[in-house]
């Protein structure tokens, strides 16, 4: 199978489903093998999780409407700053692999 490169993502995501909904149990397992050893184990974990289900209160939105009035008011967090709080830095972020959707 080809996806056409014109498609954007979400037809294809659309169109892959849409397939795997139609495979018989004994492909549908072969393709759930496949799909795993294709994801790294963090993104694995990742699809599995639950969806974050609750509420955003007030003070959350307080603070995300404080943050986009910032970023508007053309303040920022330095990317620097962000990187060390992740424990990284710059040299190690541009090592970093571009992600699957061609993002990075």
């Amino acid at each position: 199978m080809t996806l056409d490169h014109t498609e954007n993502v979400t037809e294809q995501r659309q169109h892959v489903h849409a397939y795997i909904d139609r495979l018989p149990g004994d492909q549908l397992s072969a393709v759930h093998g496949l799909l795993e050893t294709m994801l790294s184990p963090f993104d694995r974990k990742l699809a599995l999780a639950p969806l974050d289900d609750e509420p955003v209160t007030p003070e959350d939105m307080a603070a995300i409407q404080a943050g986009v009035a910032s970023l508007d008011a053309g303040h920022g967090v330095p990317m620097e700053e962000v990187l060390a709080d992740l424990g990284l830095t710059m040299d190690e972020f541009r090592k970093m692999p571009p992600d699957r959707e061609g993002n990075g």
